[in-house]
């Protein structure tokens, strides 16, 4: 499943850097006013920190939330004390797309993550001309040199690059590139089954300094708290945030 979502969003940048090529869309980056730094934003507190996702629908669950317009829910988000907002910007089977990104860009002050398969510079290029602050690099995506080469890029153009792992190994090789903010995926993108306590197996094992950010598997302010308890600086919720009262479930689970 993966590889698969991997080579589709390889293919549709591919067909959107036959109408935009590289060159305009860095020029476009780097006219960008800076990136808001998301280290900043999401450093470790007395409270767990959340970021709110944009997700319209997903390869395990299918369709979630229509979401005509994703400016108006990031703002829910914002105003329920979201610490950044991610925004699934794959088309295929997550229903996203770059305008949804910038749209929410020119609609909150929160630091944004585009959330997608990106294995190629000219995604992170995108995300920064899009306005994104902070990119999804997966591990299990990348080869270790791609993997070097695109969190560089992503530092080169002010973002932060959050790193995903789903293994010690992973882990070991995120900590490597001296990724500062890392996320555990309790879904393991291959299967796309999911382990909850992958979390708080691999927590002890990344230093301090570094940001852990738990991932998936997240219904309830139960399950936060048990990301919370665990070690869990940030916890990444998408699914229950669509589904719901996003302000009132925000609160729910930053109470924790």
């Amino acid at each position: 499943m993966l590889a698969d979502l991997v080579a589709g969003a390889l293919h549709d940048a591919s067909d959107r850097r036959a109408g935009r090529g590289l060159a305009e869309v860095e020029a476009a980056a780097l006219a960008r006013e800076p990136a808001i730094d998301a280290l900043v934003s999401l450093a470790p507190a007395d409270r767990v920190k959340i970021i709110a996702e944009v997700k319209r629908s997903s390869p395990s669950r299918g369709a979630l939330a229509e979401i005509p317009d994703p400016a108006a829910l990031a703002s829910s988000y914002e105003r329920g004390g979201a610490s950044a907002i991610s925004v699934l910007t794959e088309q295929r089977k997550f229903g996203g797309s770059l305008a949804d990104l910038e749209a929410v860009r020119n609609a909150v002050r929160l630091p944004v993550l585009r959330k997608d398969f990106i294995a190629d510079p000219y995604q992170v290029f995108e995300a920064r001309a899009a306005g994104a602050d902070l990119v999804l690099l997966i591990v299990a995506a990348l080869d270790q040199d791609d993997l070097q080469g695109l969190f560089t890029l992503t530092r080169e153009l002010g973002m932060t690059a959050l790193v995903e792992t789903h293994s010690a190994d992973e882990l070991s090789r995120a900590l490597d590139i001296g990724a500062g903010l890392v996320g555990v995926n309790a879904r393991d993108l291959s299967t796309f089954e999911l382990d909850q306590e992958l979390f708080g197996r691999l927590a002890g094992h990344i230093p301090s300094g570094v940001i852990r950010v738990a991932e998936s598997a997240v219904k309830s302010a139960a399950d936060v708290a048990h990301y919370r308890e665990a070690g869990a600086d940030v916890v990444l919720v998408g699914e229950a945030l669509v589904t719901g009262d996003p302000v009132r479930t925000l609160a729910e689970f930053l109470a924790v």
